[in-house]
């Protein structure tokens, strides 16, 4: 996979976690990145996760949802301790992260902003989530990808 590494498969590589890379072309007239990658992939869709970014009293915030679901807000600043969530400005969120919108990864961010993983993940074996670009998503062990981000696991997803 020459010239596909990102910051997220970077460190997968050096901390020698076990996961697998899948690419599929994007087609940017898709209305959701996850749904797309599920589709392409041919993985249910609840196996599929999206990193959204949020602010959560001030200080930057990321929540890791199923593509079915939506980030609770509220559910999101209780898991981090704060009081009032909303989600980040997408400029502000790239320039945290070092990723574009839609291949934004709880993986390698440029700036480690506290996660929460919602707590459906824990029901699979192995995830997807973005591995730093859109068209690339990593197949992560839950409990890998807590332990490379220090993650929360907290009920954060509310059915979309």
């Amino acid at each position: 996979m020459a010239g596909r590494g990102t910051p997220a498969t970077a460190l997968l590589d050096k901390q020698k976690v076990a996961h697998k890379l899948h690419a599929y072309d994007h087609d940017p007239r898709h209305e959701s990145y996850g749904l797309e990658a599920a589709e392409a992939l041919g993985v249910s869709p609840e196996r599929v996760f999206k990193t959204l970014v949020a602010d959560v009293d001030g200080r930057l915030a990321v929540g890791v949802v199923p593509v079915t679901g939506q980030l609770d807000l509220k559910a999101l600043a209780a898991a981090l301790g704060g009081k009032k969530a909303r989600m980040a400005d997408v400029a502000a969120a790239e320039r945290a992260t070092g990723y574009v919108a839609g291949g934004i990864s709880p993986l390698g961010q440029k700036k480690r902003l506290p996660l929460v993983l919602d707590g459906s993940a824990r029901a699979f074996g192995t995830i997807f989530c973005s591995a730093g670009r859109r068209g690339l998503e990593v197949e992560i062990a839950p409990d890998d990808l807590v332990r490379l981000t220090g993650a929360v696991v907290a009920p954060v997803s509310v059915s979309g």
